[in-house]
């Protein structure tokens, strides 16, 4: 999987996953929060939002947009906070409101894409 780290795991659970990296210390495994997948997802989630709040009011789907966004916030600190368990799906759908959305606004390209390839990393797309 692209952007794995050695001792990254993800584990899927029915619709759900469970991501996050762990470390070895004494025999002992411990979890480490801020750097893996969800990390990521919470900083393209902070940058799209800045872009956002820089860019004019003229998207008419905006709120839609803001609302997917606090939804990946939230799916971000769950990850990071409960051992990782995502649902997938509330993932997937929310980055594509954001994309709908936004996605015709060229200024917002390259933090939606951050946006995607840090949702794909914590999400992998389907098989």
């Amino acid at each position: 999987m692209a952007g794995k780290r050695p001792g990254d795991s993800d584990t899927r659970v029915g619709s759900h996953v469970v991501v996050g990296e762990s470390h070895v210390l004494d025999g002992e495994r411990s979890a480490v929060a801020g750097n893996g997948p969800a990390a990521g997802l919470r900083e393209a989630v902070r940058r799209m939002r800045r872009e956002l709040t820089a860019h004019p009011p003229l998207a008419p789907d905006r709120t839609v947009a803001e609302d997917a966004l606090e939804e990946l916030a939230g799916q971000a600190e769950t990850a990071e906070r409960a051992l990782g368990l995502v649902d997938c799906e509330r993932v997937r759908h929310s980055l594509l409101l954001v994309a709908a959305a936004l996605g015709s606004i060229s200024a917002l390209t390259a933090p939606l894409d951050e946006l995607r390839e840090a949702v794909e990393r914590l999400v992998p797309p389907h098989p």
